[in-house]
């Protein structure tokens, strides 16, 4: 469960333009879009394509997980026409519902088939992949762990930060599960969350703001917070460092941020444009030079940002069909007692 940075002001903005738009039951040269992924990027990919094709994009944005469940909630009268998440298992547990209808084939083309969905229902439009983010007054490159697993050893205890209810998060726990089953899972996330102790937090964003100022040592976070930390508060600020599990190792996972149509959408056209957009070379465009520091995986584009680059990434080699619905995960979290 994600915050959004400035999702506060900028919802409001969101939720302003949509009352004036008129919703999903609007004209049709308009269409709603729940959004799960990063605020600021998604106002850039929703502008650029206004400009482009006259569509107004009325935008609500919540975390994923809420939008996904408001989905369901709704049913056949959603007034949502596509969901833009930041991880693939809420767009694979609407897919299973029967909530998706399929993407043109042409926008499935700009993604390599291995991002998008095995059916059909949606689209890949870029990725992340999990690090460790390190104090570096607190621990050298040497001391650091090679596997996520050691994280539940005795001599973490106190010095490692987890975020439970963080989405990002649900991915690691369907890899280790996935690799080591259900019951080895569960109790690398008691003893993880038995180390971290007091250092539980509600996301990504305070684990890394919390490892940069010394308060914990260590941290799993997708790549992105740190650089845009880093961004935010300015390198001579920067008191820690992301550094990779070896390579192939559990905790090592590459999500992929997609979007999909709803089949109960009244837009279809003008849905289709949207990701045909989302995955063009002008939207990866935007995605490659976004200060939200993802991955653009379509169309050929790569990042413009300063780090390390795709084809350089060795991460599990987990499948989209693996890591499924996030329902495996989500069990094993409540279980204990971290969701």
């Amino acid at each position: 469960m994600t915050r959004k940075p400035l999702l506060g002001a900028l919802l409001g903005a969101a939720l302003l333009l949509a009352a004036c738009g008129g919703g999903s039951g609007g004209a049709s040269d308009s269409l709603t879009l729940y959004s799960g992924q990063h605020v600021q990027t998604t106002q850039s990919l929703v502008s650029a394509f206004e400009k482009k094709t006259g569509i107004t994009v009325n935008v609500r944005f919540d975390d994923e997980d809420v939008l996904t469940d408001q989905i369901v909630t709704e049913g056949a009268h959603s007034p949502a026409d596509v969901l833009f998440t930041e991880n693939s298992p809420p767009l694979q547990s609407l897919a299973a519902k029967g909530l998706l209808a399929p993407v043109d084939a042409s926008t499935l083309a700009h993604t390599p088939a291995r991002f998008d969905s095995t059916d059909g229902r949606w689209v890949g439009v870029s990725a992340r992949v999990s690090v460790m983010v390190y104090n570096t007054s607190l621990l050298k490159p040497s001391q650091l762990p090679t596997s996520a697993m050691q994280l539940a050893d005795p001599q973490w205890k106190g010095k490692v930060a987890i975020a439970g209810g963080e989405t990002d998060f649900q991915p690691i726990v369907t890899s280790v599960a996935r690799t080591y089953g259900t019951a080895a899972a569960l109790r690398w996330l008691e003893a993880f969350k038995a180390n971290a102790g007091s250092h539980s937090y509600p996301d990504n964003e305070t684990i890394t703001d919390e490892v940069n100022r010394g308060q914990v040592a260590l941290g799993i976070v997708n790549q992105y917070y740190w650089y845009r930390e880093r961004a935010e508060v300015g390198a001579a600020h920067m008191h820690s460092a992301i550094a990779y599990f070896a390579p192939h190792d559990v905790g090592y996972v590459l999500d992929v941020s997609g979007a999909g149509i709803l089949k109960s959408s009244h837009h279809q056209a003008e849905a289709q444009k949207f990701l045909a957009f989302l995955t063009s070379s002008a939207g990866q465009e935007i995605i490659a030079h976004s200060d939200s520091f993802e991955y653009p995986i379509a169309s050929g584009v790569t990042t413009a940002q300063p780090e390390t680059p795709f084809t350089e990434l060795q991460p599990n080699s987990i499948t989209i069909a693996q890591l499924g619905t996030g329902s495996l995960a989500i069990k094993l979290l409540q279980e204990a007692q971290l969701l």
